[in-house]
């Protein structure tokens, strides 16, 4: 067997190991068992901070790519020390699954994106690596504890400071966007909306509205879909709608330029160089969603045309990609 064809198989070995992590077949009670779920007799556990082990930086404009501040639930005077702005519009960050335990590049990316959208903008990103980087099935249960973490939150910096909920805006990619969703559905009043970029679909595709992102968890919810190819709950992105507006991007299965046979033999020629772009074949669609998003807001003359389609064997018919009148399709 030559050099190139041991390198080759070696990847696919690898990546064989990465896809199993999404293949698990989790009990659906260890996931989304009872003992994770709030009180519902009583709003004490909502100011109860003790138990919050996610941490919140405010991020800024100079230097979105460190965690210089934090803003502590239970502390007000952290809110000062980060100065944090309450006359304007607060974004929340929250990061998925991560092989690695630490942020990923597209973190900074989002964070320059959206002050460069909104200068005076406050940009918080949610650091809940210690429990996103366990094997999937924990880290996707984790998402109930999250969630309450990023609820507290929310909610306590908002009674502080007497936030309009208008301003509140959370964004969550892959798990993230669960937990965005469960922290939604926790507050009192709901929040003004919540991106969901890629929503993960591993043990989410057949979970009920309180485990997963809903139109129910904002004023309102937009999501992204880019990586639903597979059968329900196989595929990494979530194939099912939970917006109350859904995009999927090309058909939303799979995205242009992540081609897996073309990227493997690209990391096989490049040797041991080669494995630090692993994860690339894993979650270029995925990620996708994050920088169509970024797009979105930073190339505001000149944004991404999309269709209203009543479904996806009508759009894969091409009978949506029009923007005539008298047609089931709209041009958004």
């Amino acid at each position: 067997m030559g050099k190139e064809n041991i390198s080759f198989l070696t990847v696919w070995i690898i990546l064989a190991k990465i896809c199993s992590a999404f293949s698990s077949d989790p009990e659906p009670t260890s996931v989304f068992g009872k003992t994770d779920q709030p009180s519902n007799t009583t709003d004490d556990w909502i100011t109860d901070y003790t138990d919050i082990l996610s941490k919140f930086s405010l991020r800024t404009s100079d230097v979105p790519d460190d965690d210089l501040c934090y803003i502590v639930p239970g502390r007000p005077e952290t809110i000062a020390e980060c100065e944090f702005n309450p006359e304007t519009q607060t974004f929340v960050v929250i990061h998925g699954w991560t092989v690695t335990g630490m942020f990923e590049s597209w973190v900074p990316k989002l964070v320059t994106a959206l002050y460069e959208r909104e200068p005076t903008a406050n940009v918080i990103v949610v650091d809940w690596l210690t429990r996103a980087s366990q094997h999937y099935p924990s880290s996707a249960a984790d998402t109930k504890l999250v969630g309450r973490d990023v609820a507290k939150f929310v909610s306590w910096i908002q009674r502080e400071l007497q936030l309009p909920w208008e301003r509140i805006h959370l964004l969550g990619y892959s798990l993230g966007a669960h937990v965005a969703g469960i922290a939604g559905d926790l507050t009192k009043q709901k929040i003004s909306r919540i991106t969901g970029l890629d929503p993960a679909g591993p043990t989410f595709e057949h979970a009920d509205a309180e485990s997963t992102l809903s139109p129910d968890d904002a004023q309102f919810v937009d999501v992204l879909h880019t990586n639903t190819r597979g059968s329900p709950d196989r595929s990494i992105g979530i194939q099912r709608t939970v917006g109350h507006i859904d995009i999927y991007p090309n058909g939303g299965t799979f995205q242009p330029g992540c081609d897996i046979q073309n990227t493997l033999m690209g990391i096989a020629q490049a040797g041991i160089k080669g494995f630090q772009d692993m994860a690339q074949i894993v979650k270029c669609s995925h990620e996708r969603s994050i920088h169509l998003f970024i797009d979105s807001l930073v190339n505001t003359g000149q944004q991404s045309m999309a269709y209203r389609c009543n479904s996806k064997e009508a759009f894969n018919k091409g009978l949506c990609l029009s923007c005539r009148k008298n047609r089931s399709s709209r041009c958004t």
